[in-house]
């Protein structure tokens, strides 16, 4: 068992990480944690309980970049299965590593992923499901459900079997940021590699709550991210993604909800930049590192 951490400017949260980490009723054989910030936590990984590998780049890879270097660091160790983990996240609870394992042995399973709560709240989800037709983050109404396959949100605290990225590959380091982990779960569906979220326990992240934005009430929502920075990769990368996967329902919510949420504000300079950076992606433009767009 070994782990794949990504960490860019949070010594306090790679901290809390280290520690819930190193308090899993689960033995961790490593954590390879690749560090691409300004702020290295190098003293911070030597001095942790956990059995750290600390890699340090020079280059920001990204999310995507970042996930893959300590991926396969991780398989490296000869490990059979790797638990990603974000800097900003954490096991709730000590018994998070073994519960999913014995889940994915009882399911027969290679890919599972845990819920992921809100740090300041645990009984919302920081990111939603949809549970009968309707979009829901109360932790309890999903929690009853136990296991809910072939979605999953990707990568905190996913569980995976080192085969698997041998048969599918590792994140796309072109998508940088926001956008990867949609990505690596659709080549799961292709490959038909059966996956899902045991709902029974837990990691603590921030929750993407502000981001989430009504258009047409509960049937239709659009997600707006906060920076500029982020708002260019989520929007390249959906409309990357809409036409490798051929996305149609995805393309359908985009070109009218994103319009009308703009629209409604007054807000032609941002439906201006949602344009420019959705029809780049699908064309398959404007991939290269963050200097080429002024990041």
């Amino acid at each position: 068992m070994a782990v794949a951490a990504v960490t860019f400017d949070r010594p306090d949260d790679v901290q809390t990480l280290l520690e819930a980490l190193s308090r899993q009723d689960h033995s961790i054989a490593s954590v390879a944690l690749v560090d691409s910030g300004t702020q290295d936590v190098a003293a911070l990984a030597a001095g942790s309980d956990a059995p750290v590998n600390y890699i340090r780049s020079a280059t920001n890879l990204g999310g995507a970049g970042g996930f893959s270097l300590a991926i396969l660091s991780a398989m490296a160790s000869g490990a059979e299965w790797i638990w990603i983990m974000d800097d900003d996240a954490h096991p709730e609870d000590t018994g998070v590593l073994s519960s999913l394992l014995a889940a994915a042995r009882s399911r027969n399973l290679d890919v599972v992923v845990p819920l992921i709560v809100a740090p300041t709240d645990s009984s919302r989800l920081s990111f939603p499901f949809r549970v009968e037709g309707r979009t829901t983050h109360d932790r309890a109404q999903v929690e009853k459900l136990g296991f809910i396959p072939g979605t999953a949100q990707f990568f905190n605290g996913a569980l995976i079997r080192s085969d698997v990225f041998f048969r599918v590959g590792l994140p796309d380091l072109r998508l940088f940021i926001r956008g990867d982990e949609t990505d690596f779960m659709l080549r799961l569906r292709r490959a038909g590699i059966a996956f899902g979220t045991v709902t029974t326990v837990a990691l603590s992240h921030p929750p993407g709550w502000a981001e989430v934005q009504q258009v047409l009430g509960d049937r239709l929502h659009v997600l707006v991210p906060e920076t500029e920075f982020k708002r260019f990769y989520f929007f390249r990368n959906r409309g990357h993604l809409t036409r490798r996967y051929l996305r149609v329902r995805s393309l359908v919510a985009d070109v009218v909800g994103y319009p009308v949420y703009y629209l409604r504000r007054g807000d032609v300079r941002g439906l201006t930049s949602w344009a420019r950076a959705y029809l780049a992606g699908v064309r398959g433009r404007s991939f290269g590192p963050p200097s080429d767009f002024g990041f």
